[in-house]
């Protein structure tokens, strides 16, 4: 048994060819499509990048009980559990948030991982005098500015270094057996830095200063600078997908296409002027955010070109890729394995996707509506994190905070004490109403239904999908659902 989960972050699903974009230039993808099941309604469970990730390997959604933080000692991932049952699994990645503070142990649950370094911020390329700022619009980091000098070729760019060791790890043992291997780009994940030869596909006719990392917040571009970035993205997005071919290629060269599950996702979207709003995890998770791509490419290629219309999330890939390998768990977890629904059109899967960002709004969808929950007060409280690691992005808790944490058995699904850490997070202007959308009838989430009868469902079905995942107890107080 051999399975392959291509995870590339940022994945717009509205900007894909096989979703019905005719703009963006995805012709691997495309392909790929041709040969897999489609999901339609797949959707993120947590966000950003290591929340949607503890998801990914744990089975569990983590936004309700805590944001950015590493693997728990008490969390069970299926990459371990592969491990312990004789399957060999393997990253290949340029995600450098796995190595910071905030990204704890995540790489460790693998036998083996490469990293490929250079993306974003990452502290690499190493200069005494920090570059000079160039002109530029919205954000500029001296660690990017340094590592962008060893891209000299696009061979050079750490997404397209950590596709190279995927399809170098493939040729040496695409022919063995009992394997899992992980490619995690970056890309198309913003900064949006590309070779000239890709903008020239879209056309791109911008003169200005350099744009090519947006701002968090509201959309402050001209039309003409914010056509230039969505260029930009949909630049990457071809020059991933170019990588993704050749390893498509490769994988078809050791003849695994026959016997190797596939699947390709993200971990969420972006937003690039939607809602009038830019990038991501500070507003409402409309769907340019939480509505995200799958393509599930079964051995041989069977139902490939079908659709599926059932609701699945991101933390359905443990008990998917687990019930592939033969493998179960004896310990409670959210998500459902896809295999029902990948045979059969009509058969069950969730009833509901939950999902938001720690202390934001919280959201639940049964594939037609939409409703997303604002905090009841501007305080936005009670709200706590949980947890044994105690660090978030790139820090660790302040020592401003210790005299208020607490330690107990906070989780209901471990015997292990947790601290619990109260939060502090005004609720922002930007998610101070609920949201409520007939997906079916306003697919662009324009038209606001909260206040109608319809509301009324979407309360009870919000409460029991909390219910089911376990949200701690003060989550319906902060969002008045008590």
């Amino acid at each position: 048994m051999k399975a392959v989960l291509v995870l590339m972050d940022s994945l717009n699903r509205h900007l894909l060819p096989v979703y019905g974009t005719d703009w963006v230039i995805a012709p691997h993808m495309q392909r790929f499509a041709e040969r897999s099941v489609r999901f339609d309604r797949h959707f993120i469970g947590s966000a950003p990048c290591m929340p949607a990730r503890r998801d990914i390997l744990t089975g569990r959604l983590n936004f309700l009980e805590r944001g950015w933080g590493g693997v728990e000692p008490f969390d069970v991932c299926f990459t371990d559990t592969l491990s312990e049952n004789g399957v060999f699994s393997h990253l290949e990645t340029d995600h450098y948030h796995y190595f910071e503070v905030g990204g704890e142990n995540y790489h460790c649950t693998f036998d083996t991982w490469a990293l490929h370094r250079g993306q974003e911020s990452d502290k690499w390329i190493s200069t005494v005098e920090p570059p000079v700022e160039p002109p530029h619009l919205g954000r500029w980091a001296v660690p990017y500015a340094r590592n962008r000098t060893a891209f000299q070729r696009e061979e050079d760019y750490p997404s397209q270094k950590t596709f190279a060791g995927a399809i170098e790890w493939v040729r040496t043992n695409g022919q063995a057996d009992n394997w899992f291997l992980m490619v995690e780009a970056f890309d198309p994940h913003e900064p949006f830095d590309v070779p000239q030869e890709y903008l020239d596909m879209y056309d791109d006719d911008w003169v200005g200063p350099e744009l090519i990392w947006p701002t968090y917040g509201p959309d402050d571009l001209d039309p003409e600078a914010l056509q230039h970035l969505r260029r930009q993205y949909a630049a990457c997005l071809t020059m991933t997908d170019r990588w993704f071919g050749m390893l498509l290629d490769e994988l078809e060269r050791q003849d695994c296409l026959d016997d190797t599950l596939i699947i390709l996702t993200t971990d969420h979207g972006h937003m690039l002027g939607e809602h009038g709003l830019l990038a991501k995890n500070y507003m409402h998770s409309y769907d340019e955010l939480a509505h995200i791509p799958l393509l599930v490419h079964l051995p041989g290629g069977e139902h490939g070109g079908e659709a599926r219309e059932q609701v699945t999330q991101n933390i359905d890939l443990a008990p998917t890729l687990l019930e592939y390998f033969g493998l179960g768990w004896d310990h409670p977890i959210h998500g459902v394995s896809w295999w029902p629904c990948l045979r059969d059109a009509n058969a069950p899967a969730h009833e509901y996707a939950l999902y938001g960002w720690h202390g934001s709004t919280v959201s639940v969808t049964d594939g037609r509506y939409t409703y997303l929950r604002a905090p009841a007060t501007e305080a936005n409280e009670p709200l706590y994190q949980y947890g044994a690691m105690p660090s978030n992005f790139n820090r660790y808790w302040p020592p401003s905070t210790f005299a208020s944490i607490e330690t107990g058995r906070f989780l209901p699904y471990t015997e292990m004490p947790v601290f619990r850490l109260p939060m502090h997070r005004l609720r922002s202007e930007l998610i101070a109403e609920t949201l409520l959308f007939d997906r079916q009838e306003d697919p662009h989430q324009e038209h606001n239904l909260a206040g109608q009868p319809i509301e009324t469902q979407c309360i009870e079905l919000l409460r029991r999908a909390m219910q089911e995942s376990d949200a701690p107890p003060e989550q319906y107080v902060r969002l008045g659902l008590q």
